[in-house]
């Protein structure tokens, strides 16, 4: 049987009321204590959890976000793309107001939706406007465009850079890791690659799918009326000198 909160919780998410669903689970930490919460979000629908979630983005505390675990918050977060934002703001928040939470440890959460089928894509979605950032971190190990990154690194192939970020145990970080503590998209980058390497090659292979898709729908927007289109990216678009190595990691 389910809990009562739950479904009191539940109808008050269906009639919007988005902060007395918030109120009800919170009552339940009030009466039972922190466990009990946690236990009662796995009978608890992950879209609902997401509207809770949503509510509450890193600009507002949530006890409801503050006590979720990794794989429950994993099963809501992948809803989060039925919601078709572009700017992916709210995703935004939520990733940082849950993973980089106190006393927590951001790379658990990062497995449990990398594991989820869809996960790399939220990740990816995450990442989407840093895209290029990105790209640089992989390619300097900072994500200085007019620092100085490592110089082993600069000098490797894309191929080789991927070999090295697969071995963990072969190199160290340009940046430490209190360079990069923001709580952002920066410390998650860094946490992907230095922590948990094959994630972050899966997430950064997304961005470099999609960036080039997104290159490919702007030639076709301006090319001229009448002119053939070019092959693309799933056709095999020539490469360009400037992509000879990045068509190499894929």
């Amino acid at each position: 049987m389910r809990h009562p909160v739950l479904v009191s919780a539940e109808k008050l998410v269906r009639v919007g009321d988005i902060v007395g669903a918030e109120a009800a689970l919170v009552s339940l930490v009030d009466t039972e204590g922190d466990h009990a919460l946690v236990l009662a979000l796995d009978d608890f629908p992950p879209k609902d959890l997401l509207a809770v979630l949503r509510d509450y983005d890193s600009s507002k505390e949530s006890v409801v976000s503050l006590l979720v675990s990794p794989e429950q918050f994993a099963r809501a977060i992948l809803l989060e793309r039925r919601y078709g934002d572009p700017s992916h703001q709210r995703l935004h928040g939520m990733i940082n107001s849950v993973i980089f939470r106190a006393d927590s440890d951001p790379g658990e959460f990062l497995v449990a939706i990398g594991e989820m089928d869809g996960g790399v894509d939220v990740l990816a979605d995450y990442l989407w406007e840093r895209t290029e950032s990105v790209e640089h971190f992989f390619r300097t190990g900072t994500f200085d465009f007019f620092g100085e990154g490592g110089e082993s690194s600069m000098e490797m192939s894309d191929e080789e850079r991927l070999e090295v970020l697969l071995d963990t145990g072969s190199h160290r970080p340009f940046l430490n890791h209190s360079e990069v503590n923001d709580h952002d998209w920066m410390e998650l980058s860094w946490t992907l690659r230095y922590q948990h390497p094959e994630l972050f090659r899966e997430v950064l292979m997304i961005l470099r799918a999609r960036a080039r898709a997104e290159e490919y729908a702007q030639v076709l927007e301006n090319l001229p009326v009448g002119e053939s289109r070019p092959s693309g990216p799933a056709t095999g678009r020539p490469a360009r000198p400037a992509d000879s190595e990045e068509e190499s990691a894929l």
